[in-house]
């Protein structure tokens, strides 16, 4: 009898101890990427891939976006816009520490704006804070910024993961060792494996539910289904198999999301380097392109067509796909007006993605029917950034633009498929500065015509946005109104 007593109490402390041990592990996720981070600051490279681990997770702005794509307070609190709506007065949270226990004052934020708006500043999408005029310290958790003209996006602008709030005291390391306020801090990065994020404990807002968060890379399509199916990870964002979806769908064990995202998925085209700098040529590129033959080959269907550079849910979309329909015979009479009727050779350099890699080998081939040879070549995400982002050193490539609302980008002409047109440039101008909302509808509608008429880029699809996750997580974004994995809110249901 004793002994038997024995037993069940053994037994009962052995299945207490498994219960806790349960109970810890469903404090942890496994969150798996196709992408790894070239490095980890935000605020200094065109990856988007940074913000997929680390945006609202590690780092956070004055603003940030929500599931939904809404702009809400982030570490301001609240502000206000003066009558002429050139400044902004910035009511700080009390309390914010950084990860390393240093405050998060009106100074951080004055450094991180006049950083980002710097002559020598890395910031990729230095546009956002070009109309900063100054940056004022009013009072340890007040900040002042004074616009040159009315700026309709301003808040919006200062959601980007690239507006980010950072402490001078962390730049010399951020890249590998990012210090942020987020309810996440970061604790370690293996290269090429993954990076491991731990519970702030001292977050000024609402605790994340999760202890431990792990992003794991996984690069291969086929990797990425075996690791899923033999549950190694707890769920795949953006995942980069989509053939695979109704199997994931049909298992009890996952659900799967099916979102949509800011991505526009374009041919992007180097319009300085002849014959690409031909607007015939251009538009025979274009019209050479079967988009749905891509988004069925490349995607399994999922994607939606788009003729410009604007997201087709966005309520000022304008539905251009005709401008570049698919017509492979005015193709060749576009090419041979321009003096190419026996076709011409360009290069395809194709970064890591599924929907480039397989998209590419779809569009070489509508290329090559029309006389348009490619020769592609396969880059990692830091040669793609070097070479094509940085140094212009292509004909044609593939990417999907995932930051919101980003056809300002045509309005740059040192932007790394080289529009220079005065006229555009112009509009965006008035874009800028425009707040009536009926308005600034109109000028975006200019914007989409300009740039699908000049056939800046061949317009592919509208990247979809689907997850796979283990059936008891809660609280992943579906969709993806910027380029992030927010873990926030996200927790196992028991």
């Amino acid at each position: 009898m004793r002994l038997g007593k024995i037993g069940n109490g053994l037994f009962s402390v052995l299945a207490l101890v498994a219960s806790m041990g349960m109970a810890q592990a469903k404090s942890d996720i496994v969150v798996a990427l196709q992408l790894e981070p070239p490095h980890l600051d935000p605020t200094s490279a065109a990856a988007g891939a940074i913000d997929s681990v680390l945006y609202s997770n590690v780092f956070e702005g004055l603003t940030r976006f929500g599931p939904d794509g809404s702009v809400n307070p982030g570490l301001a609190e609240s502000w206000e816009i003066s009558a002429d709506g050139k400044t902004y007065t910035f009511h700080l949270r009390s309390g914010v520490k950084f990860h390393d226990g240093t405050d998060m004052t009106a100074e951080d934020v004055k450094f991180s704006l006049d950083r980002a708006r710097d002559d020598d500043s890395a910031n990729a999408q230095k546009a956002l804070f070009a109309g900063i005029e100054n940056v004022e310290v009013v009072d340890p958790q007040t900040v002042k910024v004074t616009l040159s003209a009315p700026a309709g996006n301003f808040l919006f602008n200062m959601a980007w993961g690239d507006a980010v709030i950072v402490a001078p005291e962390s730049i010399e390391n951020i890249k590998s060792n990012p210090v942020g306020t987020g309810a996440f801090k970061f604790s370690n990065w293996v290269q090429g494996d993954r990076i491991d994020l731990e519970k702030n404990t001292d977050y000024w807002g609402t605790p994340a539910k999760l202890d431990k968060a792990t992003f794991k890379f996984i690069s291969d399509p086929t990797a990425a289904f075996a690791s899923v199916m033999a549950e190694d990870v707890n769920a795949f964002v953006s995942f980069p198999a989509p053939e695979n979806l109704p199997q994931f769908d049909a298992d009890p064990r996952f659900q799967v999301l099916v979102g949509s995202t800011e991505g526009e998925t374009i041919l992007s085209t180097n319009n300085k380097l002849p014959p690409l700098d031909n607007l015939k040529v251009r538009k025979a590129i274009a019209h050479a392109i079967d988009r749905q033959a891509i988004i069925d080959g490349a995607m399994f269907g999922y994607g939606t067509p788009i003729g410009t550079h604007f997201a087709p849910h966005n309520p000022d979309y304008v539905d251009l796909t005709g401008n570049s329909a698919y017509d492979p015979e005015l193709s060749k009479e576009l090419l041979a007006e321009a003096g190419y009727a026996d076709g011409f050779t360009t290069t395809l350099k194709l970064p890591p993605p599924s929907y480039a890699r397989r998209g590419g080998e779809i569009i070489a081939a509508q290329l090559r029917a029309v006389g348009i040879e490619t020769e592609i070549s396969n880059l990692e995400w830091a040669q793609w950034l070097e070479q094509v982002f940085k140094g212009k050193d292509y004909g044609l490539t593939i990417v999907s633009h995932t930051e919101p609302m980003d056809i300002g980008i045509y309005a740059r002409p040192d932007y790394y498929f080289q529009y220079d047109k005065p006229e555009f440039q112009k509009l965006f101008e008035e874009l800028t500065v425009e707040s009536d909302t009926e308005k600034r509808s109109d000028l975006l509608k200019q914007a989409q015509t300009m740039i699908s008429e000049d056939y800046v880029n061949g317009y592919l699809f509208q990247l979809a946005f689907p997850t796979v996750a283990n059936a008891k997580i809660r609280g992943l974004w579906k969709d993806a109104p910027t380029q992030a994995t927010d873990l926030t809110a996200v927790y196992w249901e028991d």
